[in-house]
């Protein structure tokens, strides 16, 4: 069994996080995995899986976010031949189709009131009734649930019914994000760099220290998610086998970007420098029409260019020469 990207790294987070997960894994103990959107929550719930003496089983999942209430209810439950219209033959639910392996129930914040305690009746008696039949079946089932909503807060303002909670909350297993798991940052891109080189079918490039160190200080809003779209996007626009920062998408190297998503607030230099190079892609890499929507001349522009380092045109390193004056 392959690791999943989320165990790649050393951080004190990330191993505290690997010996409560593997505590949890031989059990049979309902578990709730949280953690904000990109984290690798069905990652983990997947290992769980993997790692239990239900691994022999089925490994189901069910998006309690995607379905509408009528339909999540069939999903989950199944239902005999004429249960209702459009019934025309039996369907076993995800629940008995989960026997003796896992049922993974994602986004589970989302179920509506009703489902949440259909739900609860299930757990609490390890039985299932399909919709339209009159003999409950018994269930041997490992439930997991993952959801980036605060379940405790939704208890509070009475959204998630307080019973269910704590019958989920068996284990509790909070994945961190990205931006505290910084050292393990480095590891993850240079994995994530081999595996798009990999599959487009490329030499595998080189993380130039710099593109690292911005790495680490940029916070993730899509955690390791995004880190992995990120190295991707690196690696085809890296056309001389280097990966430097102007590789990375513009969604993180903007200035806008700058100033909403890094840990280290950037300086009015870094600022500059980053608006200068989002205006020469935005034209094309034309010295003239980039210094006149910056409102400079073009000597000026090529004297931040040189200052900046930022070369004269992304496929070379080649400084800019100063034009006439």
């Amino acid at each position: 069994m392959a690791t999943p990207e989320l165990f790649i790294g050393a951080s004190v987070s990330l191993q505290t996080l690997l010996k409560e997960a593997a505590r949890a894994a031989p059990t049979d103990a309902t578990v709730v995995i949280t953690g904000e959107s990109g984290v690798g929550k069905s990652l983990l719930a997947r290992w769980l899986h993997e790692h239990s003496r239900r691994a022999a089983g089925p490994f189901v999942v069910i998006d309690c976010g995607s379905l509408p209430e009528p339909l999540l209810e069939a999903e989950l439950f199944g239902y005999e031949r004429g249960a209702f219209t459009g019934a025309t033959a039996a369907k076993a639910g995800r629940f008995e189709a989960a026997r003796h392996g896992t049922l993974v129930l994602d986004e589970v914040a989302a179920l509506s009131p009703a489902a949440q305690t259909k739900l609860l009746r299930v757990i609490e008696e390890r039985r299932v009734l399909r919709l339209g039949g009159i003999r409950s079946l018994t269930l041997d089932v490992r439930f997991i649930a993952v959801t980036n909503t605060d379940l405790t807060a939704a208890v509070a303002r009475r959204a998630f019914r307080a019973d269910l909670f704590h019958r989920l909350n068996v284990i509790a297993l909070d994945v961190p994000p990205l931006r505290d798991r910084a050292d393990d940052i480095p590891l993850l891109a240079q994995h994530f760099v081999g595996l798009a080189a990999q599959r487009n079918h490329l030499p595998l490039p080189t993380l130039e220290a710099e593109t690292v160190a911005f790495l680490k200080q940029y916070d993730f809003p899509g955690n390791v998610r995004e880190l992995q779209h990120a190295m991707e996007h690196a690696v085809l626009a890296a056309a001389d086998g280097r990966i430097r920062r102007e590789h990375l998408p513009s969604r993180m190297t903007s200035a806008a970007a700058l100033i909403r998503h890094t840990v280290r607030k950037p300086t009015l230099a870094e600022l500059e420098a980053a608006y200068i190079w989002e205006i020469l892609q935005h034209v094309g890499w034309r010295k003239a029409e980039a210094a006149r929507i910056l409102g400079i001349s073009r000597k000026n522009l090529y004297e931040k260019l040189r200052a900046y380092g930022i070369p004269y045109h992304p496929t070379t390193d080649a400084s800019p020469a100063e034009p006439s004056t």
